[in-house]
């Protein structure tokens, strides 16, 4: 009798909570969240980051040594090519320049007797009044004062020179992008030359040089159209074209770059150096096509909408359809929804804007009412968006990106803003 009772207790509790559930489940009807199908163009990118740069610069040192004793250019100033740009103090220098125009006059008075003490020689020894031996030692003294007066000239023109180093001059037509000294500051050239001033040439025209992964360097050439941003101008896109894919390359955290020169025109001076840029190659595109946001493709349904999908075939009396909606269903399942809607966007090591999906993809929307799935082909991405194709598609088409409440719902991490449920990088929900 206390078994019977017991096993009442048990039917009356599982019947109880059947119909609780089934209450719920038609108080609380499934919502999905749909994303449209779309006509339009898409591109696929390549991205990497660089710094502007002057296509032309020079750093302006000086040769000599001493104290900084003027200044003509500042900051941002526009010089010409030859304009006086600094002067060195010039009092050391121009004791140099005093003493080797001494030892220069020296020299040429040393060689005016030598020659005549030779000449003299020369006549004495004609009337025996000297012998060989003066008049080869005269020659000897004229040689030497020859050579120290040529020393005594090339030391002359080194010091005309220093003197000349002592100002500075700008080598070509630019703007002063950067002053290293002030006035009063001692410069020593005594192993390489100081730099005094940075000057960039025409900065109507600049370049990015960009650092591509090896990844993606395959896709990058010469004359590729390029786009880009900078922080300054966030909405606002720049572009320019690939110039030169260098070969030397560098790497860092074990990854391989290679640096690629954007060629970018600046007419309205809104570009500076040193801004970082953030480039886009154009890899790839598609014009005029239908496109649904990347997260659709990998969304991934609940149990229960596989089971009401293969329930519908089962009442169709299509088993063999049922086994394709459920192969449908456990195939989009076992893609998952890899980083959710747009995941992946700037994904790769090198920061690869564009990416090729899987060829096939599984589309889940409402028909009448019903579930249903269209397979699809899969085309160029983006990372937001990405090319479809199929017979059962169609512009403006209502496709499942997330179930975001209900029965279905429940039990399930398909609402992302429930949450930090995560599938392999992202919602299963495809946000």
């Amino acid at each position: 009798m206390k078994r019977i009772l017991i096993a009442v207790i048990v039917i009356a509790a599982v019947g109880a909570g059947t119909f609780y559930f089934k209450r719920q489940a038609s108080a609380d009807p499934t919502t999905y969240l749909y994303v449209p199908v779309t006509r339009g163009d898409i591109e696929s990118t390549v991205s990497a980051t660089g710094n502007l740069s002057a296509v032309d610069s020079v750093q302006v040192g000086t040769q000599v040594s001493g104290r900084i004793d003027a200044l003509f250019a500042d900051f941002n100033a526009h010089v010409h090519k030859g304009e006086l740009l600094a002067r060195i103090d010039t009092t050391l220098l121009r004791l140099s320049l005093d003493r080797a125009v001494a030892n220069e006059a020296q020299g040429r008075a040393d060689l005016k007797q030598k020659q005549f003490a030779l000449d003299q020689t020369k006549r004495l020894l004609a009337t025996n009044a000297a012998t060989q031996t003066d008049y080869e030692t005269a020659m000897a003294g004229y040689a030497m004062s020859q050579a120290n007066l040529k020393s005594d000239s090339v030391a002359l023109a080194e010091a005309r020179q220093n003197m000349a180093y002592a100002y500075v001059y700008s080598p070509i037509d630019g703007i002063v992008i950067k002053r290293s000294v002030d006035v009063g500051q001692t410069v020593a050239a005594s192993f390489s030359a100081p730099e005094l001033y940075l000057i960039a040439g025409d900065l109507t025209h600049m370049q990015i040089v960009a650092s591509v992964d090896e990844s993606d360097i395959g896709e990058i050439h010469d004359g590729q159209d390029v786009d880009f941003t900078v922080e300054a101008y966030p909405n606002r896109v720049y572009h320019g074209k690939v110039r030169q894919v260098r070969l030397q390359s560098t790497t860092v955290d074990n990854v391989v770059n290679y640096p690629v020169v954007v060629s970018v025109d600046n007419p309205d001076g809104t570009l500076l150096p040193g801004m970082t840029a953030t480039v886009n190659f154009r890899v790839a595109d598609a014009k005029n096509v239908l496109k649904v946001p990347t997260g659709a493709l990998r969304f991934q349904p609940t149990a229960a909408m596989i089971a009401e999908l293969r329930a519908e075939f089962a009442g169709r009396g299509d088993s063999g359809r049922a086994r394709n909606g459920n192969g449908a269903g456990g195939s989009a399942a076992a893609r998952g929804t890899r980083g959710g809607f747009g995941g992946g966007f700037g994904g790769g090591r090198g920061g690869r804007g564009g990416q090729r999906p899987p060829d096939v993809g599984m589309l889940w929307y409402q028909k009448d009412g019903k579930l249903a799935v269209a397979r699809v082909h899969t085309g160029l991405s983006d990372g937001q968006y990405t090319e479809v194709s199929g017979p059962d598609l169609k512009e403006g088409m209502q496709i499942i990106a997330a179930v975001t409440g209900g029965s279905m719902a429940s039990g399930s991490p398909q609402n992302p803003f429930s949450g930090p449920q995560r599938g392999r990088g992202g919602f299963r929900g495809g946000f």
